[in-house]
């Protein structure tokens, strides 16, 4: 099993922020997935363009005081996918 595929194993049921080739960032807890979909309960799925913020401090805020879910359950296209992190994994 590759590194790769062994990190994303251990991601299954912790808090993830996922960063979007478009201006949304999510953050949720990671459920399951499949080739096409990433799919994540008590979701925080945030339009970076109703904001000032950037998508950085937003994160980091994220890090510091947790996820605001706004969605119960949704499921985040993988080709919208630049890259995805452990909450945990923020540095503060």
């Amino acid at each position: 099993m590759s590194d790769a595929c062994q990190y994303f194993d251990e991601l299954i049921g912790k808090t993830i922020v996922v960063d979007l080739s478009s201006r949304y960032v999510i953050a949720g807890t990671l459920i399951g997935q499949d080739q096409h979909y990433l799919v994540l309960e008590d979701a925080d799925v945030h339009d970076l363009r109703d904001t000032t913020t950037t998508r950085e401090l937003y994160v980091h805020e994220m890090g510091m005081h947790g996820v605001a879910a706004n969605r119960k359950r949704i499921l985040v296209s993988r080709t919208e996918v630049v890259s995805l992190s452990s909450l945990d994994d923020i540095i503060r």
